[in-house]
């Protein structure tokens, strides 16, 4: 596949690095040497220094061969441009990074499609959403639905008390027989390794864990974890960007006791008329006295989202000094994911992963229907379709010599979610939902080819 990406920052770096895996013919095109020269140095694909809304530069990059157009410049303008004049170019799918959600209301009246874009991507859009599944499982430092929570993924930290804790997978699937989750990957404390479960793999206390699960998991793998439930009530929000209003807005509509303080008087007045069912405070975050008079120690969960990442890292880790629960940041570094777990915030955010990794499934071959990043873990998590003639169909799954560096963890048919174990045989038309090491994914996709 021939692929142009316009733009070299953070999420098309990403992207690149993650096609760097297979066969693609890759161009990267950016106006910023520098960021070329890193991309170079470090990828093997093919870098243009230019401006990617030029016609004859978009030309030169041999666009009339190019089978997906990636624009994901910080421009949103720019890249709604460059898809535009792409597609007349002969691009044969085009997608665009976007910051305004309205853009993606299908009652808006504009059909993108006939404009030349085929698929928009908003950043705002994507974090508001993750940190809504990360409130509803408050548990969960890391949750992910596929096909709308027929199958969800979820990641904890396990606690030393947890009764499985010692056990093998073998072991704890035989000394609790009725389970609706799986264990998909495992990394251990202070450790860079990543493992994929297999039977004899043993839960280590302090083990940063991933399950499938099923709806009726969450609870038990609540109660099997030995963690306390704490109902998330009282959630104060940092930040009032496009995404502390949306969450404001979402959180309230679940009737959740919100507070959101926002630095800027103007902003703070146009968000207590846009919010009147949240409680909106004029000051700065940062300000520790500020937070103690408005009771941060009283909060289940606080969410750090202004536009500094230091400042919302420093917020949090001070909620957790007062005894806050559930502290979610959003950062702009992508580096500071491998510090996340070790310095005490349960969750950090990144719209430029989750963007980069919202595009990766149109890349996919194989039928990929979604595809998940993990924090801090050398893994990644895919939804394929199986087909009729699909070599994942032809055994039962412990017979398939499924790469060992991979697991099937569950698998949807006709709408119903079911953990899938070795004597399951997946089926025409099933989604079945992988978990597997980047430089694997090859191999998967043949099962489902």
């Amino acid at each position: 596949m021939n692929i142009i990406i316009a733009g070299a920052g953070e999420v098309g770096f990403h992207l690149a690095k993650l096609l760097s895996y297979e066969a693609h013919d890759i161009t990267l095109i950016d106006q910023d040497k520098d960021r070329l020269v890193y991309a170079d140095t470090r990828l093997d694909i093919k870098t243009i220094l230019g401006d990617a809304t030029s016609i004859s530069g978009l030309k030169n990059a041999n666009i009339e061969h190019t089978d997906l157009l990636i624009a994901v410049t910080s421009s949103q303008t720019t890249n709604i441009t460059i898809c535009v004049i792409s597609k007349k170019l002969g691009a044969k799918k085009t997608i665009a990074r976007i910051s305004n959600t309205e853009f993606k209301d299908p009652n808006n009246g504009i059909d993108f499609a006939d404009l030349g874009i085929d698929e928009l991507i908003s950043t705002d859009e994507l974090a508001t959403n993750e940190i809504k599944l990360l409130i509803e499982q408050a548990t969960f430092h890391y949750t992910h639905e596929f096909e709308g929570g027929k199958l969800t993924m979820v990641g904890m930290t396990l606690s030393k008390t947890a009764p499985f804790v010692g056990m093998s997978v073998k072991q704890a699937a035989a000394n609790f027989s009725e389970i609706h989750f799986m264990p998909v990957v495992i990394k251990r404390k202070n450790s860079n390794e990543t493992i994929i479960p297999r039977g004899d793999t043993v839960f280590m206390a302090g083990d940063q864990a991933y399950f499938i699960i099923l709806k009726e998991g969450v609870e038990e793998l609540n109660k099997l974890s030995a963690t306390f439930i704490t109902p998330i009530k009282n959630v104060m929000i940092l930040g009032g960007s496009k995404i502390g209003e949306k969450t404001a807005r979402m959180l309230c509509d679940k009737k959740l006791n919100i507070k959101l303080i926002e630095r800027h008087k103007t902003r703070a007045i146009e968000l207590a008329e846009e919010l009147p069912d949240a409680l909106v405070i004029y000051g700065d975050g940062r300000d520790v006295e500020l937070l103690d008079e408005e009771n941060v120690s009283e909060m289940d969960a606080l969410i750090a989202v202004t536009g500094r990442s230091e400042t919302n890292i420093m917020t949090c880790l001070l909620a957790k000094s007062k005894g806050v629960k559930r502290t979610i940041a959003l950062v702009q570094n992508v580096d500071y994911f491998d510090l996340s777990k070790n310095i005490g915030i349960d969750t950090l955010i990144n719209k430029k992963l989750l963007a980069a990794n919202n595009i990766f499934r149109y890349i996919r071959k194989g039928e990929v229907l979604e595809m998940t990043f993990l924090n801090n873990v050398n893994a990644e998590i895919l939804e394929f379709k199986a087909h009729n003639n699909s070599k994942i169909t032809k055994k039962v799954i412990k017979d398939l010599k499924f790469p060992r560096t991979a697991i099937i963890g569950g698998v949807i048919r006709d709408d119903v979610g079911m953990i899938a174990l070795g004597d399951f045989q997946i089926q025409k038309d099933d989604k079945v939902v992988v978990c597997c090491f980047p430089k694997s994914i090859t191999k998967v996709e043949k099962f489902f080819d």
